[in-house]
């Protein structure tokens, strides 16, 4: 990349959790707010790239077209084997630009309408109840893969028409490819596993497709519109939604988890009043920021971010989990507090790129903050604190396992 004459000493990107509190983002991001919000750092990838640590400038990042997403996946500046000038795959939401993302965007937004998901609240409460009715016939259990896992992988199989039996597959290869310190050779071998599943499912919709699920449908929306989407371009559309659409969210429902049961004055409050919910799933996507090493863009032309301009050719990364722990804009950030409008918080992106099924994830989880701490109050965990396993592999951030435990129930 370009050096840049006033550039500041490069340091190592911030990539590790301080040991204190696993639930806060890197240490050293609160100096670079206060002193070099904008500053370059030497990557795991081999680049140097500038780091953005203030939430409007962070905003400003994600907005700016002039900042592109293609083969700079969110997060491959942590990724050691990540190939920055690779093409990006037909149908792949994440890394296309300009018109063609609008044109895969535009087919898949009719699926995750506020609309088209409320009506899809009554089916995900009751998974949410049956898997807690499951849990109830005794009195311990994994809060992440009996619990956590299991109710958002449900929902997008059922979106797209994915066979659930078949989940355990596609779980254990999406877990590898969102991991930073796998070799290339792991990386294809799983990524061949899911797109060879996929394509066998997607040419079998092809060959009739329907309005029973979101595949089927966006076949039919393509064709409509006069340009059919290739059998490539519904697999990666395919996995990208298989795999954005339940590690994200499980990953949510126990860490958050993790966290308020070390925080009982805040779970106090959801069992006292299960309506704060939507409140409190806000602050806790905001505390949490999973999407743990920020997002990663190249500039395609010059543009200024606060006193830095950054040149056609750089690469940029903007910091979530700092932007949503900023003073300025959420007061007492390290605090967990239901009473503030966290809304405005980062982490499901923003601009051209934010999340598409953001309120989808909403719905889940807010199903689950009223559901879950009122129906086992006793919840608590089984283990010592110091001895759950964190992610801190991985790009979405979680824990590995959370062993629970409550009192029983009459």
């Amino acid at each position: 990349m370009t050096e840049t004459a006033n550039a500041p000493a490069k340091a190592a990107f911030p990539d590790t959790r301080p040991t204190g509190c696993p639930f806060d983002p890197a240490a050293e991001y609160q100096e670079l707010r206060d002193t070099a919000p904008v500053s370059q750092v030497s990557c795991p990838v081999g680049v140097d790239a500038w780091l953005v640590t203030r939430y409007e400038d962070v905003r400003s990042v994600l907005a700016d077209p002039r900042l592109s997403s293609r083969a700079a996946s969110p997060s491959n500046h942590v990724n050691t084997e990540a190939d920055l000038d690779a093409p990006a795959a037909p149908g792949s939401i994440l890394h296309h630009d300009g018109p063609e993302h609008s044109r895969l965007r535009r087919l898949l937004t009719p699926e995750f309408t506020v609309k088209r998901i409320q009506a899809m609240r009554p089916y995900i409460a009751d998974l949410v109840d049956q898997h807690i009715d499951r849990m109830l016939e005794g009195t311990e259990a994994d809060l992440y893969h009996d619990f956590g896992l299991p109710i958002p992988s449900l929902v997008i199989c059922e979106l797209l028409g994915v066979p659930y039996a078949d989940r355990e597959m596609f779980q254990a290869a999406s877990g590898v490819l969102l991991k930073v310190d796998i070799t290339q050779e792991q990386r294809m071998a799983a990524s061949g596993q899911v797109q060879g599943y996929m394509a066998q499912l997607v040419m079998a919709k092809m060959a009739s497709p329907t309005d029973e699920d979101l595949l089927g449908r966006l076949i039919q929306r393509a064709t409509a519109g006069g340009t059919p989407l290739t059998i490539e371009e519904l697999v990666t559309l395919g996995i990208s939604l298989l795999i954005a659409g339940h590690e994200t969210t499980a990953n949510m429902i126990a860490l958050s988890a993790a966290a308020l049961l070390q925080h009982p004055d805040r779970l106090a409050e959801l069992r006292t009043d299960a309506s704060i919910a939507p409140a409190a799933v806000e602050e806790m996507l905001r505390y949490l920021s999973v999407v743990q090493f920020g997002v990663f863009r190249r500039v395609v032309e010059d543009l200024p971010i606060g006193e830095q301009v950054f040149k056609e050719g750089e690469f940029v990364i903007a910091a979530l989990s700092s932007g949503n722990r900023q003073e300025s804009v959420f007061g007492d950030p390290d605090e967990i507090d239901f009473g503030r409008n966290a809304s405005a918080h980062l982490t499901f992106g923003y601009g051209a790129h934010q999340c598409l099924g953001q309120q989808l994830a909403r719905v889940e989880l807010q199903e689950v903050f009223a559901r879950l701490y009122t129906r086992i109050p006793t919840l608590r965990l089984a283990i010592p604190f110091e001895n759950i396993e964190f992610k801190h592999d991985a790009l979405v951030y979680g824990v590995r396992s959370l062993p629970v435990t409550w009192d029983a129930q009459a």
